[in-house]
């Protein structure tokens, strides 16, 4: 795995380009000097977080034959603001799933379990860092 960040402007704007040619716009915070041009290094790492463990869940839910209609995770993370560097103390994610019968529900729950707990590689490199913990909510 190789990624490439170029800086594109006089101040923190970036792009990212992974191996196949895909394309993330990053910049820093406008309180020093940022122009909200792409998301934030540390929200990445949420973004990460969330876009492992859905494929994680997916892939354990199609294994059952099992297809949700949408999955939406929202992800908070919370930092100590006065320590350097800031690293994130507690993550919670919150995995949002439509079109599936009660029945189904249980199987989902261990599903994001799996994830969270065992297969979601970011999750795992943040484990020990940060707190993380998850809900699983059914539309």
């Amino acid at each position: 795995m190789k990624v490439h960040v170029k800086r594109v402007d006089i101040d923190y704007h970036m792009e990212a380009t992974n191996d196949t040619g895909n394309v993330v716009s990053i910049d820093g915070n406008p309180s020093i000097g940022g122009h909200n041009l792409g998301a934030r290094p540390m929200q990445l790492l949420l973004m990460g977080v969330g876009g492992c463990s859905t494929i994680d869940i997916i892939s354990i839910l199609r294994k059952q034959k099992i297809e949700p209609t949408s999955i939406d995770v929202e992800i908070e993370g919370e930092r100590d603001p006065d320590e350097v560097p800031s690293l994130f103390k507690k993550i919670h994610v919150i995995f949002t799933l439509g079109g599936l019968g009660e029945e189904q529900h249980p199987k989902a729950v261990k599903a994001a379990a799996l994830s969270m707990d065992k297969y979601c590689s970011v999750s795992k490199m943040l484990e020990g860092k940060a707190e993380i913990s998850h809900e699983v909510r059914f539309v």
